[in-house]
């Protein structure tokens, strides 16, 4: 296979990682997208996800991700504009983040679709590689 500038922006949008090491993974991994997000996600990168979401599935889509556990970031877009961003952190869950869940219900009343960028930390039992860009 081989390393494209789709692959390039797909690995990019999905980990957060710089163009260069989008590519020298996809290298490593002969193009193949799926090795290359395995492959940055054992190395301990940090992960962006996105989900597109019905008005109606917001706010239990993102408790759940809260229940995760391994989230650091939650921004609700419409179209190209922040509607809202909650920070998780351990401190935060529970009786902090009842207004931000308050504000998703009326965020939810109002769209009809909405994008769920979610990041996600590192896993801690794993080294940093050297010269790794986040």
């Amino acid at each position: 296979m081989s390393v494209t500038l789709e692959k390039v922006d797909l690995i990019r949008e999905r980990t957060g990682v710089t163009y260069r090491k989008a590519k020298e993974v996809l290298e490593k991994t002969d193009g193949d997208v799926v090795e290359a997000l395995i492959l940055l996600e054992e190395k301990g990168h940090g992960w962006r996800e996105r989900f597109q979401v019905q008005g109606h599935e917001l706010v239990e889509r993102v408790k759940e991700l809260i229940r995760e556990g391994n989230v650091t970031r939650i921004k609700v877009r419409h179209d190209d504009k922040i509607l809202l961003e909650i920070p998780v952190t351990l401190g935060a869950i529970g009786a902090l983040l009842l207004p931000s869940l308050a504000a998703l219900g009326v965020i939810a009343a109002m769209v009809t679709r909405c994008t769920i960028e979610v990041e996600r930390v590192k896993p801690e039992n794993e080294e940093d590689t050297a010269g790794c860009e986040h």
